[in-house]
């Protein structure tokens, strides 16, 4: 039956550039994915700005109605072993092997907060190939790169679920969000229109706990506020060919899934000059 799913999947990704496979992974495991979110917001939580230790970053913000939130951490998996599990578990290459083949680094692995009531979790619409920097180590990112989302709880347009707009990966980069960090940002369908881009054509990506959104790095996308009263928490992990990356963990080599060993570089490009523990301000 998965099996048939993600053949549906996988054929609904590259005409529209997003796809969605339900549940891909157990109430049980989707627990304890949960646990590892609850364990990180309290570590996040007690430092008194972001934090960064290597690869491995808390990435706090300010809500005007929470106050200090946690956005996001980058890399756990380095500290938290449920974490790393799931990020190489073996089901991901029926996904990943069609696509990428069956050497495939990773880029993100990320959980993402949208905590209950806040108004300041928003994700300007943008596309994901924004962020690879820098470009020269990425090649043929249109079919080398794919970007998945786990939800652990319900992602509805009330609680801030991804809004996104299918095909438009077919049109190339495309400068949306303008400057500045996207998630300081609230989607603006006002900037659609301005690259010539019809609002009225989004969809909601709405999900269950357990199931699986993935999408093309050209995809154009965002997610606004959670005005609800749950936590909307997503787990982000991005897969790349290993072929087309100079960058990025390993997460399949020849189809085996790959521990994490000491970190390699990713995004933080002073890693091996400064990968003490250390404060962002």
């Amino acid at each position: 039956m998965i099996d048939m799913m993600i053949g549906e999947a996988l054929r609904q990704y590259r005409e529209e550039g997003y796809a969605i496979v339900r549940s891909f992974f157990a109430p049980h495991e989707v627990e304890a994915v949960a646990a590892s979110f609850d364990r990180h917001w309290r570590i996040g939580m007690t430092h008194r700005a972001s934090f960064r230790h290597g690869n491995l970053f808390y990435r706090q913000g300010k809500d005007p109605a929470l106050g200090k939130i946690l956005r996001l951490v980058q890399w756990p998996s380095y500290v938290d072993a449920t974490l790393e599990e799931v990020r190489r578990d073996p089901r991901w290459l029926a996904l990943l092997q069609p696509l990428l083949g069956s050497n495939v680094k990773q880029i993100i692995n990320q959980l993402h907060w949208k905590p209950p009531g806040a108004t300041a979790a928003d994700f300007a619409f943008h596309q994901d190939v924004r962020f690879r920097r820098p470009r020269s180590a990425y090649r043929n990112l249109e079919h080398s790169y794919v970007q998945t989302g786990l939800a652990i709880d319900r992602h509805t347009r009330e609680s801030g679920a991804l809004r996104l707009l299918p095909r438009s990966h077919a049109m190339g980069e495309v400068e949306i969000a303008g400057e500045g960090p996207v998630l300081d940002q609230h989607m603006a369908d006002a900037r659609l229109a301005r690259c010539g881009l019809d609002p009225r054509r989004l969809v909601d990506v709405t999900l269950e706990p357990g199931d699986l959104a993935f999408w093309n790095l050209y995809t154009v996308h965002g997610s606004g506020p959670n005005s609800t009263a749950q936590d909307r928490r997503f787990y982000l992990n991005g897969y790349v060919r290993a072929e087309d990356c100079d960058r990025g963990e390993w997460t399949f080599r020849q189809g085996a899934p790959m521990p994490l060993g000491d970190p390699v570089l990713v995004h933080y490009d002073d890693l091996f000059v400064r990968p003490d523990p250390h404060y962002v301000e």
